[in-house]
């Protein structure tokens, strides 16, 4: 069986479709259901495709950020658990040379802390007091995945990238910059948050397999101009 031919893959494609009528249609708690369903669909595919533990710890707190933010008065705790989800992507990529890439192309990281901070600026003064303390240290854990995983996988950057714009319009709809309750918003937001686990899952992926069939010489955190560089065949 291969890969896009799972069955937890094409189970959240279907969901995924699922999900967005009924987000469109505001049908509730069925639109819960499947929002929770997104997360843990692609930590079964990645299980079954013996992917990185990491990879599937961090679903697993996205899942229960899905969970939580859908019960009243647990905000913060749904934050938490995305915040915790985030780290995971962060030490993976980490973990696979992101650090010494973004050392020699710091404009990335400089790019995103200023979309960051800008971001922060924005919503700001319109922000709860309670969420005040907690909305910087997101957007930290928001710029760590975004500028990590670009350092690290086109793909996974991809991902990163919609990770941040997503919680980003969450946060101008916390602050009342828009109107958070508008069908367009909560699609957008949605339509963003499951392409950014989906390009971060499959770029992941299929950044380990490459790095597998490089065969055991091939060091992953090393990117080359043709990444990743096969070993010369013996004569």
């Amino acid at each position: 069986m291969t890969a896009i031919r799972s069955p937890w893959l094409i189970g959240f494609g279907l969901v995924t479709v699922v999900h967005l009528v009924l987000n469109g249609v505001d049908a509730t708690p069925w639109d819960s259901i499947t929002k929770c369903l997104l997360a843990p669909l692609l930590a079964a595919w990645v299980v079954e495709q013996k992917g990185p533990r990491l990879l599937v710890v961090a679903l697993v707190f996205c899942f229960l950020g899905d969970l939580f933010l859908e019960i009243e008065d647990l905000f913060t705790v749904g934050m938490a658990a995305f915040a915790l989800g985030h780290v995971c992507f962060i030490a993976f990529f980490v973990q696979r040379g992101a650090v010494s890439q973004l050392r020699r192309k710091p404009i990335i990281l400089l790019a995103y802390a200023a979309a960051a901070v800008g971001l922060v600026a924005w919503c700001w003064g319109g922000l709860e007091p309670d969420l005040k303390p907690l909305v910087p240290v997101y957007a930290v854990l928001l710029l760590g995945t975004a500028s990590t995983s670009l350092a690290t996988d086109v793909r996974a950057g991809v991902g990163g990238a919609m990770f941040l714009v997503s919680d980003g319009i969450i946060a101008l709809g916390e602050a009342g910059r828009i109107d958070p309750d508008a069908t367009l918003t909560g699609l957008a937001i949605m339509t963003l948050y499951i392409l950014a686990i989906f390009f971060l899952t499959t770029g992941i992926l299929w950044r380990e397999k490459r790095t597998l069939e490089a065969g055991p010489g091939f060091d992953p955190t090393v990117r080359t101009d043709c990444w990743p560089r096969l070993p010369a065949a013996k004569a």
